[in-house]
């Protein structure tokens, strides 16, 4: 192939091939196709952080298949994403597919259209050797904090866990606000509220003595009333101000990700796949567009180009008029650490196609994304909102020592307004964009009083943080960049340090307060929100070509390898054991604890110092490890319990095992998936027990009992069942017609068969002493 361009995704690669003519051929590296060995440190600190990397297993199949489009004359495109991440895919395609000898072309776009792609190939540049080594920074810094903290866990915590330098910071994040709520003390106040009526009205105190103050108890709240009741209620000024309101910035990646989760209740992960699809293409057929339909996913710039400005302007005059337009665009300057102002803020690729033009042709979420992105940035370039705030002053008391006070609004002219109002994680505190049209009162009227309400309330913890206001304050410590926002949450929550509740809020689980404990006592520096945000600085430095990735790794790595020697030496592993005493077992007298082991959170009577075996039992979701109380706790010893007996006579008991819940009669198992063992009765049992022996039984094909042996259908199609042991069947082989002898064939070949096993295990020894004795024989030859 004369000309080969190499793009991230299949997606991607797709789309573009549309654009070029058949002198290229467009193929996907299916992201890095380098990096370091997963097993080893990866680096040599004593070779100036030398890394190592090697092609990874799953890619070795994508570098052969690009190699066969490769000749020595063949000119390779580089056309991974411009970001630093993607710059390093580009710089690791090289070694890789051993093309240093060919022409290579670095291109990027901000978009995928035709015009983008082809100016591109028309302007291609070198590999920038900076953004390289920002990303090798980062990328061998995470894995020095996460390959040596991660064993000392192991040895001072618990086996399996893990830390990571941004992952640990978000987990600290979410601790201490969980400890704020914990410590928080509600304070009380009370609200009065008054409705008139002829005409109506609802007004609220919000002044005592000319001073705004705070009603503490209900004795107040009384003598307040009790002064109320002896005058009345005027109305003596009317305070009318005009304000004017601006439109939200265009979206970034983080400003994206909040607004998708506040408005159409996608999770940060959600929003970037679907975002990614809309660069990409990866959509329906859309009538008179090929390619992407948004641009650049992953920035943090405000910036929007000449050329989408004017777009806009187009837009918002022929669909709301020139009243709407400006006179010159709207200029936004981002305020976040390390933005990168060369790029473009997220935007649609063409203005004029409106969310109603793509509807029919994509996918729900894809529409309601893309709508989001498309109002946003039309708004951006839409007038200021003009509104009127009215309130009504009213005075009250037996000395007129109160103020009430009654707020409207109405919109004078909507401006941005009629495209798009941005959302907010706090609905309480939110401007209310709706109109309140106050009655028509003269000053000095005399109101009519309803109702008059005295209202306690306490004051409330601080929230929980949601994954969109999580990325909030990551990014305004300066922690993270674009493309780590995601991927960051998404760990912490498949490590379970921190579980997304009901009500979409993040918590931290006890094994996330343990680890961030320990990290907190021991590495203070790896959870320091301002350590953090200078090591991102760091890496905006490298990028920029200011220092030397090799110095940053100096600086960093070897206090952090002496404290982690240190701490291997000075940590006491029973001072992180989760234990929390629950109090004294009546039945056996033996202590009762809550702890955290291997599979989560679990209660246990006595102590491994007893002579009997101590007993346990897991602590179910709806339970919390923090709160549960003694009563709570030995109820969970009532199981394995029986709910009564099936037709047969045969106990039908329920339990809660290593997978969850679940009913046993003698040595079948029926998965409880939505039924409580603890509370489940007979007759619900027995439906259960039903409904699954009648879905195994449409499952099963064939059963050979001698040998336990049955054919069943999965998922996947036809397999062999032999006990706990699963076996494919061959696909020219019908499942049906399958005899004994041909089923018991099947399973003596399968890799998983010990008699396979077994006869591997022999050739490789048969192999390995011929090859000594060749050695041997070699060996006596020459001498």
């Amino acid at each position: 192939m004369k000309n080969l361009v190499i793009v991230e995704s299949p997606a991607k690669a797709k789309t573009i091939s549309k654009f070029l003519g058949k002198d290229y051929r467009v193929m996907a590296s299916m992201g890095h196709v380098r990096d370091l060995p997963k097993s080893k440190l990866g680096f040599d600190p004593d070779n100036n952080f030398e890394p190592k990397y090697l092609i990874s297993s799953d890619k070795k199949r994508v570098i052969s298949d690009l190699k066969k489009e490769i000749s020595k004359d063949t000119t390779i495109y580089l056309a991974a994403d411009e970001d630093r991440e993607g710059e390093a895919i580009a710089w690791h395609l090289i070694p890789a597919l051993k093309i240093e000898k060919n022409p290579i072309k670095r291109i990027v776009f901000h978009e995928i259209t035709k015009d983008a792609i082809l100016e591109a190939i028309n302007n291609p540049r070198e590999v920038n050797q900076k953004l390289v080594d920002a990303q090798q920074a980062r990328r061998i810094l995470d894995r020095a904090v996460g390959y040596e903290l991660s064993p000392l866990l192991w040895k001072k915590v618990r086996y399996g866990l893990s830390a990571g330098r941004v992952q640990s910071v978000a987990v600290r994040i979410i601790v201490d606000r969980e400890n704020e709520i914990r410590a928080f003390v509600p304070e009380e106040f009370w609200k009065i509220k008054a409705n008139f009526i002829n005409p109506e009205l609802k007004a609220e105190l919000a002044k005592i003595e000319g001073k705004a103050k705070k009603i503490k108890n209900e004795e107040e709240a009384k003598a307040i009333e009790a002064s109320i009741n002896q005058g009345v209620f005027k109305l003596f000024d009317i305070e009318e101000k005009q304000s004017t309101r601006n439109p939200a910035a265009p979206f970034t990646t983080s400003t994206l990700q909040q607004e998708a989760s506040r408005k159409i209740g996608l999770s940060v992960k959600q929003t970037m796949v679907i975002a990614q699809q809309l660069y990409e293409g990866n959509v329906g057929s859309i009538p008179n567009h090929t390619g992407g339909l948004i641009t650049y996913m992953r920035t943090d710039s405000l910036n929007l180009s000449k050329v989408a400005t004017s777009a806009a302007k187009e837009v918002i005059e022929r669909e709301y008029g020139k009243e709407y337009s400006l006179s010159k665009p709207r200029v936004y300057k981002a305020k976040s650490k390390g933005a990168q102002e060369a790029h473009e803020a997220i935007r649609p690729v063409n203005m004029a196609l409106k969310p109603s033009d793509i509807k029919p042709y994509v996918e729900n979420a894809q529409y309601r994304l893309y709508s989001l992105i498309w109002k946003r940035t039309l708004a951006t370039q839409m007038a200021t909102a003009k509104i009127a705030n009215t309130t009504y002053k009213i005075s009250a008391g037996k000395n007129e020592e109160f103020e009430f006070q009654s707020k409207g609004q109405r919109i004078i002219f909507p401006g941005f307004m009629k495209a798009y109002t941005e959302g907010s994680d706090n609905p309480e505190a939110a401007l209310d964009s709706n109109e309140k049209i106050l009655p028509t009162i003269k000053v000095g009227t005399t109101l009519n009083l309803e109702k008059l309400d005295l209202e306690q309330n306490f004051t409330k913890p601080p929230s929980r943080y949601t994954e969109a206001s999580l990325v909030k304050k990551l990014e305004s410590e300066g922690i993270g960049r674009p493309s780590t926002y995601a991927p960051t949450i998404s760990t912490i929550q498949q490590r379970e340090y921190v579980v997304k509740t009901e009500d979409k809020k993040l918590a931290p689980t006890p094994t996330g307060e343990i680890v961030n404990s320990f990290l907190v006592d021991h590495f203070p520096e790896i959870v320091d929100l301002g350590f953090t945000a200078k090591v991102e600085e760091d890496f905006d430095e490298i990028a920029e070509g200011k220092i030397a990735w090799q110095k940053v790794m100096q600086h960093f790595y070897g206090d952090f390898k002496k404290s982690i020697n240190e701490k291997e030496k000075t940590v006491n592993k029973e001072d992180y054991l989760q234990v929390r005493e629950l109090g004294i077992d009546p039945k056996s007298g033996k202590p009762v604890s809550a702890r955290v082991g291997r599979f989560g959170p679990f209660i246990q009577i006595g102590t491994k110092d007893d002579e009997e075996k101590p007993k346990f039992v897991a602590i179910p979701e709806h339970l919390n490890m923090d709160t549960i109380t003694l009563d709570e706790a030995l109820f969970l010893f009532t199981l394995p319990r029986v709910v009564g007996q099936n037709e047969a006579g045969e106990d039908i008991k329920a339990n809660i095992g290593r997978f969850g819940p679940y009913l046993q009669v003698k040595t079948k198992f029926y998965s409880l998936k939505e039924d409580d063992p603890y509370t489940i009765e007979l007759p619900r049992a027995l439906e259960v027990i039903k409904q699954i022996d009648e879905a195994k039984a449409k499952a099963r094909i064939k059963e050979f009992p001698e040998e336990k042996i049955q054919i069943l259908i999965g998922q996947y199609g036809p397999y062999i069942k032999q006990g706990r042991k699963n076996f494919k069947i061959p696909k020219s082989v019908e499942a049906e017609n399958l005899t004994l002898e041909e089923t018991l064939e099947i399973i003596a070949k399968d890799p998983k068969s010990k008699t396979t096993a077994k006869k591997r295990s022999s050739t490789k020894k048969s192999t390995a002493k011929k090859t000594t004795a060749k050695k041997t024989a070699s060996k006596t030859t020459k001498k």
